[in-house]
């Protein structure tokens, strides 16, 4: 073989060589070291909640982007594949591989569960947000679902929300005494102690129970999602502060195995984008909710704030359930103290410029001049 001839060929070559290599480099390096993995999640919300429910699948699209198709995550809606209220049950049975719920449904398994979303009298959405990406909530909470066979990462917050429909006005403790209303299980326990009596009512049955007198009163979420159900047509008076949800955070959660088989970089991306889908669900409430609640107004909802006596009255209500569970619950108690402990700080520092700030805009607001 004639040598330059060789060469030039031999050159030729390796230039494509190169030019292959380069394109295989150019593929996306997560899609080249991990595997394509297919889970399916159980939503504890209906698709007509479509920013609650939405949350989910904003963080399977993120999750799905970012690994170039290969982490696919597809979404169910409540009753789809489990009841809505089984979902975390269903992802520690392996049924699913994961579940988007809110941490309190499945209090009654065990009290500790509702720390990871919302307590009466705790923390909003951002002083959750804070213990959990920093305080160490994540973690503590991690402590806890490990024992549940399940991982989980906040996914969502709705903000602080309202107190509920009354068919008639509560201005006083006493007119609690006997009121029967639909109210979460842990909130339920406090407000028993005031002679509320709790019921536990899915979201579709409400509105037929106010209709009929069934129940006086119901807790939903808040203006945005409460506007689709029609409850202001017969139970008008809607009350606020929920101060039994002051920043419920919505939950991902992973079926404990399953989640550990995956790869670090894979892992890294789940907290990635469930980060971002829980900043997003804050900031689509923030901004849905001010034009539902003018519309809610408009269409005869009688705004009412809760009383400072019935405020105080739960607050100690509150405190006294806190106290019975500490002294019972051991895994309860570590995390409440951890809560408590950053509570007291939150709002010590909530005071000086936040709470200064937005009180001076909200006075330019009432007086017409924003």
């Amino acid at each position: 073989m004639d040598r330059r001839s060789f060469i030039r060929k031999a050159g030729v070559t390796g230039v494509g060589a190169a030019a292959a290599a380069a394109v295989t480099l150019a593929a996306p390096a997560i899609a080249q070291s991990n595997p394509k993995v297919t889970w399916r999640l159980a939503s504890s919300f209906p698709k007509s909640l479509d920013t609650i429910y939405g949350g989910a699948e904003v963080f399977s699209k993120m999750l799905s982007e970012a690994t170039d198709g290969n982490f696919h995550i597809q979404v169910f809606a409540a009753g789809e594949l489990v009841p809505g209220l089984q979902a975390a049950d269903a992802t520690t049975a392996g049924t699913v591989e994961a579940c988007h719920t809110v941490a309190y449904y499945y209090w009654g398994k065990d009290p500790t569960w509702a720390l990871g979303a919302a307590v009466p009298f705790s923390l909003n959405a951002r002083g959750m947000n804070a213990w959990h990406y920093h305080g160490g909530g994540i973690d503590l909470f991690n402590e806890f679902l490990a024992t549940q066979g399940l991982f989980g990462l906040p996914g969502g917050n709705t903000g602080v929300q309202m107190g509920g429909w009354f068919r008639k006005e509560i201005n006083t403790v006493a007119d609690l005494s006997g009121l029967k209303m639909r109210i979460g299980g842990f909130a339920g326990k406090v407000v028993q102690k005031l002679g509320v009596v709790p019921q536990q009512i899915a979201g579709g049955d409400i509105y037929p129970a106010l209709e009929k007198g069934t129940i006086d009163a119901a807790e939903w979420v808040g203006p945005y999602d409460d506007e689709k159900l029609g409850f202001y047509k017969v139970a008008p008076y809607y009350y606020y502060p929920g101060w039994w949800e002051g920043g419920p955070t919505v939950h991902l959660m992973f079926n404990k195995t399953k989640y550990d088989e995956l790869s670090p970089t894979y892992k890294s991306l789940l907290r990635t984008c469930a980060q971002a889908a829980d900043a997003n669900m804050l900031q689509k409430y923030d901004y849905v909710n001010p034009p539902a609640v003018k519309r809610l107004v408009a269409g005869g909802a009688k705004l009412r704030p809760f009383s400072q006596e019935i405020m105080a009255a739960c607050f100690e209500k509150a405190n006294e359930v806190y106290a019975e569970m500490e002294a019972s619950n051991a895994p309860f108690k570590k995390i409440w103290e951890s809560i408590k402990g950053f509570r007291k700080e939150h709002y010590l520092w909530a005071q000086v410029a936040e709470y200064n700030y937005d009180t001076f805009m909200m006075v330019q607001q009432r007086n017409g001049k924003l």
